[in-house]
């Protein structure tokens, strides 16, 4: 079950990678103008929807998305001000979910930090403990990949030039999916070989520097 919860939420995380910026959250003062800009694009002037979206945000979303051929979000300037605000909630959230991963890392990283020096019921109470911690990681660090992968779209997606916070957010982000990945299976095979223990330490540390400024850069 950890196994399979941690897949997903690599795949999740690395199909955002490559995806537009679904991060960036719109500052309070924009949601004023949002209201008359999608009146406009209902004028012809601007469409409703980018052209550019994440496939999941397309399936939901889209023109011919789950939810407008069910007619649970017709696809209109007053559903499309809903959307965006439902967007915004989504993305804070998806903030808030990256730091409770965060405090899942370092919490992992102190159990890790004892059980390697661990022996008898102390081994086995941390290493329960350590298992917990790690399942708890893989399911809110899915859950916080899914928050950005689902939310409706911007009203313009664009590509930046340049070398800016997002590029550099997405860069880190495949730096602490690698991490992530060669985590688990060196801790799978740690039990028949300990003397891969300093490469999981090595590879632990790494994807929680990773993770950890990949959340910083996003604040500038």
């Amino acid at each position: 079950m950890k196994q399979l919860l941690f897949l997903i939420g690599s795949l999740l995380v690395s199909v955002s990678v490559w995806a537009q910026d679904t991060t960036r959250i719109q500052p309070p003062s924009a949601a004023d103008s949002l209201l008359t800009e999608l009146f406009d694009s209902a004028s012809g002037t601007q469409p409703l929807l980018p052209d550019r979206m994440v496939f999941t945000q397309r399936a939901f979303w889209g023109q011919k998305g789950l939810l407008r051929l069910t007619g649970l979000a017709p696809l209109n300037a007053e559903n499309r001000q809903k959307e965006l605000k439902i967007r915004r909630t989504m993305l804070v959230s998806h903030q808030v979910m990256g730091f409770v991963t965060l405090a899942g890392f370092v919490a992992q990283g102190i159990l890790g930090a004892n059980l390697y020096n661990a022996k008898g019921n102390d081994y086995t109470r941390l290493h329960s403990a350590h298992e917990t911690v790690g399942t708890i990681i893989n399911v809110t660090y899915a859950t916080t990949a899914l928050l950005s992968l689902t939310a409706p779209p911007p009203l313009i997606g664009k590509r930046e030039r340049g070398l800016n916070s997002i590029k550099i957010h997405k860069y880190l982000a495949i730096l602490h999916i690698a991490g992530m990945i060669t985590t688990n299976i060196l801790a799978r095979k740690i039990g028949q070989n300990p003397d891969l223990k300093p490469y999981h330490r090595a590879a632990a540390y790494t994807t929680f520097a990773a993770f950890t400024a990949a959340m910083v850069v996003m604040k500038f």
